[in-house]
């Protein structure tokens, strides 16, 4: 921090005697080059400086207070926005209105006692505007009394945890679907969204930090087969350390609700690192009120995202609206609102958090510790993680069924050969068809693969004529292809003669008799326009 030579400098002889009256000092001096060692001299006294911290208002004591607990600077925004501001006045008004005798703030108190200054600093993680005690007064202040850093916030009522929403690993069984469908290139847009506890924006984001997916949102196959075949403890971890440390995930983009212009930078990861230093204060044993944290985050933290300009100079919006959210006035619908995504989100689709809420249908209330955090604060495997011991069962029409803990690597492999047909009952359903094993086959998979890997894993012998037909099927290829189908049926053979000479001959299977034919279910209202078009309006029966 600067030193009172620093803070002081550059004011003018008029400012230096208003100190120096505050401070009982007399200041017989013809100008500032002499004025400012004299003054200084005077307040590096420490019997004397006791004598002025007793003197101040509670107010200005406490900001003094907060002020040391925080390494003797706070970034000047959130010091005015509890302290007060400095009326801006030049000397004349200043000497003619006397604001060290009638102060408007704390902040105004400690000013004209030369107990805070105000600077530009450039400290991390960005260069900022703040409030801050001269460095050679807080060498004299030692035995000033330094409250403990406030609790963020209150205990959760038992009204408030009525419904309780464990912290679990669904995580892993999400990032096991998403990567078997990347590698079978489905396209995005079509992830089938009962089978996922977590949007698929975050889900991609964790994996491609997690070194999972590439830019290109292609799988990495050797970094999956080893995420994939490590134990659930060991896959979590890796997903908590890659998230702790991303610079490129982004969670305020992630919030619902708001849209975002401009090429500014929110600095994702120091943000983030605030967020779990605030929590980590937290009592961790009990469950705590949500809220009431991000109430008292905005009284003593509010800062822990934007500084001072950035409230104005970040262009974020209502989804759907026309006007930015600026100013300190909207900090409830985006800073606070990142505070409570960070807590009922990625840190509880990642283990941290346990959620509650009064009611099952209300939004989570309060928090606390999982089991599972305290080995994840300290970046270790958290144990007692379920096993994944469970055995598929595939039945003789080829759906397999995948329960959540069996091996994430067979159900990987697994979708690889099959398509998705749905997720009920912590159970996956695959459905083998022709085209799904053709698609496997382009991959450079084959069915004898898929038979090893079914055996490995059922919980029974597998159907035989499940094994024949995809023996049949690789040696022989599709033997039988099933199609819906219409009968069509005129009532003179000209009709149909017609038709076929029509655009909509292409919908046509085969003729039965001059009077009837067989068209693709598909091609109906193509066949059906063709027809009045030569003048014979269709019935549909």
């Amino acid at each position: 921090m600067p030193d009172l030579v620093q803070t002081l400098q550059g004011h003018d002889l008029g400012f230096l005697k208003i100190i120096a009256n505050a401070w009982g000092i007399e200041l017989n001096a013809p100008d500032v080059h002499v004025a400012l060692p004299l003054l200084i001299n005077g307040i590096q006294d420490a019997e004397l400086l006791n004598e002025v911290i007793e003197a101040l208002p509670v107010e200005a004591q406490t900001a003094l207070r907060e002020l040391l607990a925080n390494d003797g600077r706070l970034p000047w925004t959130q010091f005015s926005r509890r302290y007060g501001d400095l009326r801006v006045m030049g000397a004349a008004r200043r000497d003619r209105e006397r604001p060290d005798l009638q102060p408007a703030s704390p902040a105004e108190v400690l000013w004209y006692r030369a107990l805070i200054g105000k600077a530009f600093l450039n400290l991390p993680s960005e260069p900022q505007e703040f409030a801050y005690i001269p460095d050679d007064l807080v060498d004299f202040l030692p035995d000033l009394p330094v409250e403990n850093a406030p609790v963020l916030g209150r205990p959760a009522s038992p009204a408030e945890t009525g419904t309780i929403l464990p912290a679990n690993d669904r995580i892993l069984d999400d990032a096991c679907s998403l990567l078997a469908n990347l590698r079978s290139h489905t396209i995005p847009d079509e992830y089938p969204p009962e089978g996922f506890s977590i949007p698929l924006e975050p889900l991609t984001g964790l994996l491609r930090c997690a070194g999972l997916i590439n830019l290109k949102g292609q799988v990495v196959p050797e970094e999956v087969r080893g995420f994939l075949e490590c134990s659930r403890a060991e896959a979590l971890l890796r997903l908590v350390t890659a998230w702790k440390s991303s610079s490129t995930l982004n969670e305020l983009r992630w919030l619902p609700g708001l849209e975002f212009e401009g090429e500014w930078n929110n600095r994702p990861q120091p943000v983030r690192q605030r967020v779990l230093d605030m929590l980590s204060r937290l009592p961790q044993d009990r469950w705590w009120n949500i809220s009431a944290f991000r109430s008292a985050v905005k009284e003593h933290q509010s800062d822990y995202l934007r500084t001072a300009g950035e409230y104005d100079s970040w262009f974020i919006k209502r989804q759907g609206g026309s006007d930015y959210l600026k100013g300190f006035a909207a900090w409830d619908e985006i800073d606070g609102a990142l505070l409570i995504f960070f807590i009922t989100a990625p840190l509880h689709w990642l283990g941290f958090y346990d959620l509650a809420a009064s009611t099952p249908d209300a939004p989570p209330a309060a928090f606390r510790p999982s089991a599972w955090a305290p080995a994840l604060w300290h970046d270790a495997p958290p144990e007692n993680m379920p096993l994944e011991d469970r055995q598929i069962q595939v039945n003789y029409d080829g759906a397999i069924l995948v329960p959540r803990l069996a091996p994430r690597a067979a159900r990987y492999q697994i979708a690889r050969f099959a398509r998705w047909a749905g997720f009920h009952n912590d159970q996956y359903t695959y459905q083998l068809t022709p085209g799904s094993l053709q698609a496997a086959v382009k991959q450079g998979l084959r069915h004898e693969h898929l038979i090893t890997l079914l055996k490995k894993h059922c919980a029974h012998t597998l159907p035989p004529t499940l094994v024949k037909a995809l023996q049949n099927l690789e040696q022989h290829g599709i033997q039988a292809e099933m199609e819906s189908v219409l009968l069509l049926t005129v009532t003179a053979p000209e009709i149909l003669e017609q038709l076929q000479n029509s655009v909509a001959r292409r919908h046509i299977v085969r003729l039965i008799n001059p009077t009837t034919a067989v068209i693709r279910a598909s091609g109906a209202r193509q066949v059906q326009a063709a027809l009045a078009k030569l003048g014979h309006l269709a019935k549909m029966v």
